[in-house]
């Protein structure tokens, strides 16, 4: 019996062993680093003031994220925005509120502890290019956007005793203001693939067409006219997180 089923099974398995060599089994996406993707940022920045803002601010810090589209031929359109923050603050908005001696009397008729730091945002849209010099997708980055950008003097009162900074009463002293703007960067961007790491580094100008967004500000007894020249310039570093997509590539066993 043993001996009449071998031949059939030799059949069967030479059979079996050629379909699978000639016929495809499945399909696997073909991706590597020259293949387009969406490009996931995360980021982080340093500016010094210009125009209108440097009389109001210092150095301020920046955090943000962005997603873009990049093409075969390096060309990147995306969204971005950005949290700005810092300490420094120049003008005194509760200066109305101050005793000759310089001090805030608390609604517990004791001295209150005030602070300002600055808070504002960027978002946006971009455009550019990047140009690489090598077979690596590596090389320089021009990019340029639009968007709005904004910012204001947040107070702090830590005693939590000064009633003309609670609730809507703030609004009246922070002097938030937000306009239309333009961004440009210039530096140096690292696509990888795999466990490659992705990055980029460089220098952002932002220039910011802005007036205030408050009716009435309470120190000035006035609304604050006029156009403002908002300007800030420094550095960002980005880590970049790749997805890349490509065309279908058959697997044969």
């Amino acid at each position: 019996m043993f001996q009449k089923l071998l031949p059939l099974f030799f059949i069967t398995f030479y059979s079996t062993t050629f379909f699978a060599q000639t016929l495809p089994d499945t399909k696997k996406p073909k991706k590597d680093d020259k293949s387009k993707a969406v490009l996931a940022h995360f980021t982080l920045g340093g500016h010094l003031p210009g125009g209108d803002l440097v009389d109001r601010f210092g150095l301020n810090g920046s955090v943000g994220a962005g997603a873009e589209f990049i093409s075969k031929k390096n060309w990147i359109i995306g969204l971005e925005g950005g949290f700005i923050f810092g300490n420094k603050v120049k003008e005194d908005p509760l200066s109305i509120l101050r005793t000759p001696s310089g001090d805030i009397i608390g609604n517990d008729r004791a001295i209150a502890t005030t602070r300002y730091q600055e808070r504002g945002l960027y978002v946006g849209a971009t455009l550019g290019k990047l140009i690489t010099f090598s077979e690596k997708r590596s090389g320089l980055r021009l990019t340029m956007g639009g968007g709005w950008s904004q910012h204001s003097i947040r107070i702090f009162d830590d005693t939590r005793t000064v009633v003309q900074v609670k609730g809507d009463y703030k609004k009246g002293y922070d002097r938030l203001c937000g306009g239309p703007a333009l961004q440009q960067f210039i530096g140096w961007q690292k696509l990888g693939y795999g466990r490659s790491m992705s990055w980029l580094f460089g220098f952002e100008f932002n220039q910011a067409f802005t007036n205030t967004r408050r009716d009435w500000d309470f120190t000035e007894m006035r609304k604050l006219e006029g156009q403002r020249l908002d300007l800030r310039f420094g550095v960002r570093v980005a880590w970049t997180l790749p997805f890349y997509t490509g065309t279908a590539e058959e697997i044969y066993y």
